[in-house]
């Protein structure tokens, strides 16, 4: 008996094993086109950071903040390119969409507020470390401007935080004086109130003797004016001017004790 050979089984074709790891071949050249533009364009945009920051004269952390935060956009536009031409199962795209959907939901509005807030401030540069500063009511030297919080040492020798979000909806006053051919100083300014018990020429003279006794010790002689006048008290606008920040902290209350001082003297002469 016979047989009939042409009847044959067919060989069964090789099943692909699904799953990521099982790239089609003709996506691997796409793939690395991706990578190459992706350092390519990583190279170019730190390099004119780079250029930018010294040019600006940004703070390194600054720098450093902006680098980074290039960075890792450029990382999230590669993967989102390789994922479509690489051939990922769909449920696994959907999978890392809902990943991120959820860290989004988890991440709360402030904190990506803080994030858009500092690279404005970056951008913007309203101060810098080591500036005098006054955002809303805390007022000191800027030790540290990172992308979500900015941080002031104060005059009591305590540190405080602001988040970025915050500083956008308040006042910001920088003391930096722009005095053209000379080095940087700060004009500091406050305010001094004195009842009308002593008369204006006496208080303009203890301004001007207690100004001369520390003008030695600064680039350029105080000064003061009448900012306003009421039925109870007359205030006046000192302006102090230092070469360092950390010379505001002392300063100030030196000056306005040696001046109550005198006008205590004088308000006592004037009683008798």
């Amino acid at each position: 008996m016979q047989v009939d050979n042409s009847m044959s089984t067919p060989t069964p074709e090789p099943t692909p094993v699904s799953g990521i790891l099982d790239l089609p071949y003709t996506f691997a050249l796409e793939i690395i086109i991706i990578f190459v533009i992706a350092v390519t364009v990583e190279r170019f945009v730190t390099s004119y950071l780079s250029k930018f920051s010294k040019r600006a004269k940004l703070e390194p952390n600054t720098s450093n903040n902006l680098m980074l935060t290039f960075r890792i956009l450029i990382l999230i536009a590669a993967v989102a390119a390789i994922s479509r031409v690489s051939g990922f199962p769909s449920e696994w795209i959907l999978s890392v969409s809902a990943i991120g959907a959820a860290a989004v939901g988890f991440a709360s509005q402030k904190t990506i507020g803080n994030f858009v807030a500092g690279i404005f401030l970056m951008a913007a540069r309203p101060f810098k470390v080591g500036n005098y500063v006054r955002i809303g009511t805390v007022e000191g030297i800027v030790r540290e401007i990172t992308i979500n919080y900015t941080k002031i040492l104060t005059s009591a020798n305590n540190t405080v935080s602001i988040s970025n979000l915050q500083i956008l909806d308040r006042d910001i006053t920088n003391f930096l004086y722009e005095c053209p051919g000379k080095k940087e100083i700060y004009c500091y300014t406050f305010e001094i109130a004195f009842d009308h018990t002593v008369d204006t020429g006496t208080i303009g003279r203890i301004f001007k003797e207690t100004f001369e006794s520390h003008i030695n010790k600064l680039p350029m002689t105080p000064a003061y004016v009448l900012s306003r006048s009421t039925g109870i008290e007359r205030v006046y606008i000192i302006y102090l001017y230092v070469t360092a920040p950390e010379h505001i902290f002392a300063l100030r209350p030196k000056i306005a004790e040696e001046v109550f001082q005198r006008w205590d003297q004088e308000r006592s002469k004037a009683k008798k």
